[in-house]
Formats: structure tokens, C-alpha cells, sequence
């Protein structure tokens, strides 16, 4: 718009696109009771008038902020350490862009920080949640529920938080496929490395290689990690030393597999001839790894993509919603 060129208005929306300036405004404030040709009409109009709106007027107009808080409740520096953590937010960021929303980023790694974020959240500074949090145990979906807050979490639901939506990948059926992967190749001693006991992750993804291996299961060649390299090169020594004749390894994400192959190769075990190895994320360690890692990849464009749709049909009233949505494998060197 050029110097002292007059503003676009609702009115000129409105003539533009031969309707009544409420029903523009029904449009502009989520489009409820308004027809998909009138919707079409005033898309069009506001394109045509270049028509921007006052965010401030609009916030007044309907209590709503324009922005959603994605709330990590992780130490800080797992934010940058953690490719799966950055790579929700920034997929969550470009997906709020796409709708004229803002992101306000919340770290909450200690219940002192986590209180502020309540605070904050229930305070009419933001329209909605986007959680992050891997444990089981976090209470914040019920509290933030209760307080009328509309909340999207990224993982699989817990009993006690009916009132919020959940988001992730099927862990179950990638825990399944991967196991499966291993024992196709002929691997018969087949070893897991789990993620911690409780999140979704690590309980899920046992469920899946339990589930592959059937009465072949032996609790013997299962050790638990916490999700870092560190976790992975310790469980894989504790394995081999515990069962020295396994020929296969599904380890619950990409961090631990590449922990579990320094220590393969330490130890002068091939991969993929003595030990083959299958990860789950296809993050950044799968590619940085020698060899290669075979992995079940994580859709995280369409999680991002589900978990602002879902955070905002709970902000214009609809219920929450469940999606589970598939992993692939994608075959590499080391399986």
C-alpha cells in the first residue's frame, strides 16, 4: 500500500465480495455458520482489496491471541542436543505461519519453570498448547484441560487426559516392523535396546518387538535406555556381555543405535555380518552413523502438520481427536 493510500476495510471486503459485512466478519473469526461459496467469495475479495487484519482489533473482538505455545518440558539444552525436539518445532512453526499464527516457545525442564508456563498458559496469553513432553507421568494435559486451555500433545494418550488431543507416530507397528526386518534377515538372537519405560516411546516399541518375536521372546536380551548415545553404548556392552552369541539389535531410536554401533565396533563385531542393527526416527544420527542405519522413519511434517490442525479445531470448539500415523522402514547399510 502506498504512502497515504487508504486502508483496505471490512466494508470494502464486503462489496468486493457482494455480501454483508457480518458475514466477512463470521469469515475472518473462523468462518462458523457461513456457506463454502460465501467463504470462497470473501477469500477472494480480501486477495483482490489486499485486506489485512488489525491482529489487535481481532484479539479484542474474540478473546483469541493469535498465537499457540509449543511447550517443551525437557532441560533446555535437549532442545538443541535432541534432533527430534527441533525438528517439531520448527515443522510446528512453519505449520502456525501457514495460518497466521504465532509460536510462543515455552522450555519447562523443572517444576519451578513448569508452574510459570501454567501460569502463563492459563492466563489468556496464548489460544492453545502444543505439548511436548515424553513422560507418562506429566500432569500439565489435565491441568491445562481443566483450566479450559485447548491442548494438542505430541505422543500417545494417557488414561487420565481424555480432554486433550494426541498426535504421534504408531510405535507399536514400528517396534513390529523393525523386529521384523531382523529376523527376515535370519538374525535368531535379536536384542532391544528400549527407550525409557515412562514415555509412549519405550514401552510401545517393546510392545512391537515383543509382539514380532512371539514365544522367541527372552527377557534376557532386553535392557533399557533413556534415549541418548550414552544409554546405547552402555546397554549394548551390558548386552554382549550378558549374551555374547546375538546377531541382531533393534534399538529404540536412532541416538541409541548409533551408541550401540561405537560399541559393536570396539568390540570387533561387523555390522551388518555379525550384528545387524535397525534404529527408529531417521534423524540426523542415521545418516552420520558407519554404517549406515537402518530405521523406521517418523513422519514429522504430517505430525506438525495434524497438531496445529488439531489445536485449532479444539480452539473453535471441536473435540479433541487421536491420530496415529504410520512409520516406514527405510533400509540402509547396517540391516
Amino acid at each position: 500500500m502506498a504512502s497515504g493510500e487508504r486502508r483496505p476495510t471490512v466494508r470494502d471486503v464486503a462489496a468486493a465480495a457482494g455480501v454483508s459485512r457480518g458475514t466477512v466478519s463470521r469469515v475472518l473469526n473462523g468462518g462458523r455458520w457461513v456457506s463454502p461459496e460465501a467463504r470462497a467469495a470473501v477469500d477472494r475479495a480480501i486477495a483482490e482489496t489486499g485486506y489485512r487484519v488489525n491482529p489487535l482489533a481481532r484479539g479484542l473482538a474474540t478473546g483469541r491471541t493469535g498465537s499457540v505455545a509449543f511447550l517443551l518440558t525437557e532441560p533446555q539444552q535437549l532442545l538443541f542436543e535432541d534432533p527430534n525436539f527441533a525438528t517439531l518445532l520448527i515443522g510446528t512453526t512453519q505449520a502456525l505461519a501457514a495460518q497466521d499464527l504465532a509460536l510462543v516457545l515455552l522450555v519447562a525442564g523443572s517444576l519451578a519453570e513448569r508452574d510459570r508456563a501454567v501460569a502463563f498458559m492459563t492466563g489468556g496469553h496464548v489460544d492453545g498448547v502444543i505439548l511436548v513432553s515424553p513422560h507418562k507421568d506429566n500432569l500439565l494435559p489435565r491441568q491445562l484441560s481443566r483450566a479450559g486451555v485447548p491442548v494438542v500433545v505430541a505422543g500417545s494418550p494417557r488414561d487420565y487426559d481424555a480432554h486433550a488431543s494426541f498426535v504421534g507416530a504408531d510405535n507399536v507397528a514400528g517396534g513390529r516392523t523393525a523386529t521384523r526386518c531382523l529376523l527376515d534377515r535370519g538374525c535368531r538372537r535379536i536384542a532391544t535396546i528400549t527407550g525409557p519405560l515412562d514415555t509412549s516411546g519405550g514401552p510401545e516399541r517393546l510392545a512391537g518387538y515383543r509382539a514380532a518375536l512371539g514365544e522367541n521372546y527372552d527377557e534376557r536380551l532386553v535392557v533399557h535406555g533413556d534415549w541418548s548415545p550414552e544409554s546405547g553404548r552402555a546397554g549394548m556392552a551390558e548386552l554382549l556381555a550378558r549374551e555374547p552369541d546375538l546377531d541382531g539389535l533393534f534399538a529404540g531410536n536412532d541416538a541409541m543405535a548409533s551408541g550401540a554401533l561405537a560399541t559393536l565396533a570396539a568390540a570387533g563385531r561387523r555390522v551388518p555380518d555379525d550384528v545387524a542393527v535397525v534404529g527408529f526416527d531417521d534423524n540426523r544420527y542415521a545418516l552420520a552413523t558407519t554404517p549406515a542405519l537402518t530405521t523406521l522413519h517418523q513422519p514429522y511434517d504430517a505430525i506438525t502438520a495434524e497438531m496445529v490442525r488439531l489445536i485449532i479445531g479444539q480452539i473453535r470448539g471441536e473435540p479433541p481427536r487421536t491420530v496415529h500415523l504410520d512409520v516406514t522402514l527405510v533400509r540402509r547399510q547396517s540391516a
